[in-house]
Formats: C-alpha cells, structure tokens, sequence
C-alpha cells in the first residue's frame, strides 16, 4: 500500500461494514508489530480474505480485478520494470497493448506507483487489482531465475513415445532399458537428482500408487511433495534409477540397495545411497544424498553448548570404555560420531570402523562395509578388529547381544569403543543394553557416557523477526519464569531461501549423560529408565528438552520444533 494506504483502506473496509472497528485496530496492530501487509493480516485473522477485499477495491475504484494464479504473465513485460521497484509499489506489469501497460496493483489509488511507471516505460498505465500477497508470489515467480522446469522437461514427451505395460510381469526388459535411456527421461531424472542437491535435501523419495507418482524431498528434516510425473512413467524412472545404481533392473520382487555418484564440477562429488523396495504399485527407491563438502566434523559447529562438550570430549578422550549415541534414523548420530573420529584421528591410533553403510570415507581410519549375505556383519568384524591391534573402534550399530557382548569385552580390555543405538533418550540406552541380556556390572564397568541427539530446524536467517509468544505456551514447553523473562524469541515470516517455511538449516540438540558413579549405583540397584533419567537431570544433565528450551530463548528455534522432536521431561 502506498503511504496512507494501509489507513484508508482500513476505513473503507469498516464504513462498508466488511470488518469491525476492533477487528480492524487487531489487524492494523498485528501488522505494525509483523511488518506483513494490513490485507494480508485481515485474512490471516480470519477477519476477511484477500479475494474479498481485492473485489471490494475494484467495485470502489471501478478498477477490473485479476486472479494472478491463472493470469499467465508476459516474460517481454516483465524486463520493463526492475523487480525493486514493483516490491517498494506492490504492483507487478501483466502484458503490454500498443502503447498501454497493464499493471497489477494492490492500491489502485497509488499515484506515485503509477507515475514511475509511465517514467521508466514511456507507456500509458492501465491499472488492474489484485490482492498483496498474490503480486508478491508472482514478483517472486516472475523475477526468479529457473532452470529448465518440470513442464519443460515434460515437454520432450510425445504421448506415443513411451508405453509401457500396467502388468509388471510382462515388461520386456529390452524394451524397458531403451525406455529408461530415453532423453527426457534421463533429463527428468537428472533434474530430479539435481533439484534435490540445490534444495538441500537429506533424502528423495520416488513413490508409485495405485493413481498416483510422486516425488518428495525431505528438507531439513520434513518431507515435502517436490513434483507428480505421470503414472506411466514409473516403470522407466524407477529403471534409470537402478541402472544408475548398478543395480538389477529385471529383479522387482526383491529389495536393493546401490550407490550413485555425481560429478559437480569444481572437484564436488556427491554420492546418493540408495535403497528400492518393492511395494503394491510399484517400486520405491529412497535416495539418501551424502555430500562430504558438507560433512561438518569440528565439534564446537555441531550446536553443543560448553558442559556438555567438555564432558563428551573428556568421554572420547578416555584410554579404554564405552561412548554410546543414541537416537532416531536422521538425528545425526554419524555425524557426531565421525566429528569425534576426526579428533581422535592421529598417527599414534589405529582405528577400525565397521559401518553399515559406509556414509563418508576420512582418510586414516580403516572403515569396514558390512555384508550380512555372506556373514560380515558388525559381531564379525569386532572379533576381527580386536585380532588387529586396534586403539579405537567404532562399531556402526549395537543390535543384539552377541554385537554388544563383545563391544563390552573390547572396552574391558583396553580399547575405547564408539557405537549407536536406536533408543528415546540417554537413560533408555542402559535399560536397551541390559534387554539385550548384558550383564548390569559390565555395563556399569564399561560405559562412559551416553549421549542422545535429535536435530531441530532453525529459524531462517533472511526472514527472522521478533516473535513473543504467549507465556502459557512456553511454560508448557517447560521454561522457567526467569527463561520466559529473558527470552529472545523469533519466528521465520517465510521468504524464498527457506521456501516459504519460516526454516532453514537445522540444529542439534544433545543430552550426554555421564555415567558417574551415583547412576551405576542406581543401575546395579535395579532402578528404571525415569529413575535413572531424574538421578541423571538431579547430578548435572541437561535433557533433549531443556535443551530444546534454551535454543527456543535464544531465538535459534521455535517451541513448535522442540514440541516436535523432544517428550517432556
């Protein structure tokens, strides 16, 4: 709105009896305190919608209204006018006639926006409304620069071209490979790979239903559909993949797993990890992307705050013993482990790994791939391992007893073991091991500290704000009043980095857990994971939670994140 603009039109709205005066103070308030446009808060309060009060401009300025979604925009007119100047007006030019522009504004009484344009154009304008919000999206969508689209790529297809059986028994494999090599699929499919890398995606999930294909990327931690190719296409898609892959394309009854690696240019290799099953439709491939540019091994950048660290540096650092992390699939468990590996990485150790998979290779570590269909599992490997004078041993994941019996037996006799288990916080990781039938006093004279992690989006830097919240919901989250007094706290308003989610990036939350002499005690007493965890939280421990708090105060995440991927205390 022009200056002045966000007033009248506030008092148009309330002398047509389309909102109230209250309403309109909130609406007017709120967008003072958010910076967002008076219209678009109106609608956000459920007070109107932007559709109304468009339509309510154009009846009192007798000004057409346009709905830009379905308004296809002139890319020639678009170079007329800089970007800079339609997001200070709030207006963006449609197409051009002669010598008339036709320009979308949110204010059709804005004067000094139409005269800029006449300026810079040497065109009569030709003014049309259209609500803020949607002349924002489509500045964005018209001024942003894109590489071939999914409609461009589409475009390569003749409907004739590619045909391809429903019944998946009678595919002919000749037939399947020409298709999975034909241009536009591989094009598609290369796009597919390559929108993910700039997106910063963790995993790509290419899923065939009985109507419908899909393709989601998980984006900080949150899945989200990326683009529908038609459903015929699957077969040739999931094909290409797997050729990619090196995997079997005539087995589709069986799980798999393969590997790709892309070449970026400017030395960057990225690898995809990737793993197809095969489901009711159809097969699904997940691709897990692992960029080793990215792999961030210095442990003061992993988001640990400085008790905490000293106590896993002091773990690591230890001669002999156990250092467990636990945590769900994607908590970044590898990574904490790696980061620790890289520390301990020195000429005077000989460390041994064995991974499944092997994520990244360091350079001085021996890392060992396991292959359970010929017996090379992880209790395998650590038999060998102690077989060659190892100082340090990482083992991928404790899954039974007979892994975890001897990573104990390996910590006992001089060796500093590093593993992962699959538990909900530091304390369960105890009560998992003695499930698994390890004995309490080996468990009490071998582990040194438990650490449990999860990763928490962060707030987008480019479209932070000041954001209070109510003080009942962060007490419920489980802040102190002096937390609640000093708080920080922010909120992402959404922009183009983090596409529109309010998040970008994500943060690790730990809660390491020293294993001191009062909570062995605990443990030979019988005691039970809560009781374990309150004696843990009562000698120092800072939990997922009270974790999660502190980077709420700080302003580095939201209470809707730590709701999300940490349980009250």
């Amino acid at each position: 709105m022009a200056p002045g603009g966000h007033k009248r039109l506030g008092e148009l709205l309330v002398r047509e009896n389309l909102i109230s005066l209250q309403q309109l103070r909130a609406a007017q308030a709120e967008a003072q305190r958010s910076g967002a446009p008076l219209a678009a808060t109106l609608a956000k309060l459920g007070y109107t919608s932007e559709t109304e009060i468009t339509q309510f401009l154009s009846q009192q300025y007798r000004v057409p209204a346009v709905n830009l979604e379905e308004f296809e925009i002139d890319p020639e007119v678009i170079k007329l006018v800089p970007k800079e100047v339609c997001e200070k007006n709030k207006i963006i030019p449609l197409s051009r006639a002669g010598s008339q522009i036709v320009v979308a504004m949110a204010d059709p009484t804005n004067l000094h926006a139409i005269d800029d344009i006449k300026f810079l154009t040497g065109l009569a304008v030709e003014p049309v409304v259209a609500g803020e919000g949607a002349i924002a999206a489509a500045i964005e969508r018209s001024y942003t620069p894109v590489g071939p689209s999914y409609d461009d790529v589409m475009a390569g297809f003749d409907e004739n071209e590619i045909q391809v059986s429903e019944i998946e028994e009678d595919l002919d494999l000749g037939s399947l490979e020409k298709a999975s090599e034909d241009a536009p699929v591989v094009r598609l499919v290369n796009m597919i790979l390559l929108n993910a890398i700039k997106k910063g995606a963790s995993d790509i999930h290419v899923e065939p239903y009985e109507k419908k294909f899909r393709v989601r990327y998980r984006v900080d931690g949150v899945l989200q559909e990326e683009m529908a190719p038609p459903l015929k296409l699957k077969a040739a898609i999931s094909s290409r993949l797997k050729i990619m892959s090196s995997l079997d394309i005539s087995e589709r009854r069986l799980p798999q797993d393969g590997r790709i690696k892309l070449k970026l240019g400017q030395g960057r290799e990225m690898d995809f990890r990737v793993s197809v099953l095969p489901t009711l439709w159809g097969e699904k491939i997940v691709l897990r992307l692992l960029d080793k540019s990215n792999l961030q091994l210095d442990m003061t950048k992993l988001g640990f705050d400085e008790a905490p660290l000293k106590d896993f540096k002091w773990a690591i650092n230890q001669p002999w013993g156990m250092v467990l992390v636990t945590g769900p699939t994607g908590s970044g468990k590898t990574t904490t482990l790696y980061s620790a590996l890289s520390e301990l990485n020195k000429p005077a150790h000989n460390i041994c790994t064995a991974e499944d998979p092997v994520e990244f290779n360091l350079m001085g570590i021996n890392q060992v791939q396991m292959h359970d269909e010929i017996g090379l599992n992880f209790a395998m490997s650590l038999r060998s391992f102690l077989r060659q004078d190892p100082d340090i041993i990482m083992v991928g994941e404790i899954r039974d007893f007979e892994t975890g019996e001897i990573a104990v037996k390996a910590a006992l006799t001089g060796h500093l073991v590093l593993s992962t288990l699959h538990t909900n916080d530091a304390p369960a990781t105890i009560s998992r091991l003695l499930n698994m039938g390890v004995e309490p006093f080996l468990i009490c004279a071998s582990v040194n500290l438990v650490l449990a992690q999860r990763l928490a989006r962060k707030v987008c830097k480019d479209c932070t704000q000041p954001f209070t919240y109510e003080p009942k919901i962060l007490e419920d989250l489980g802040a102190t009043a002096e937390q609640i007094a000093s708080s920080k706290t922010t909120k992402g308003a959404g922009c183009k980095t983090c596409n529109g989610t309010g998040y970008k990036g994500r943060v690790a939350l730990y809660e390491v857990m020293r294993f001191s002499d009062p909570l062995k005690e605990l443990v030979l007493q019988g005691s039970s994971s809560a009781e374990l965890k309150a004696g843990a939280i009562k000698h120092g421990m800072i939990s997922l939670r009270m974790a999660g708090i502190s980077k709420v105060m700080n302003g580095t995440t939201t209470p809707e994140e730590i709701l999300r991927v940490t349980m009250s205390d």
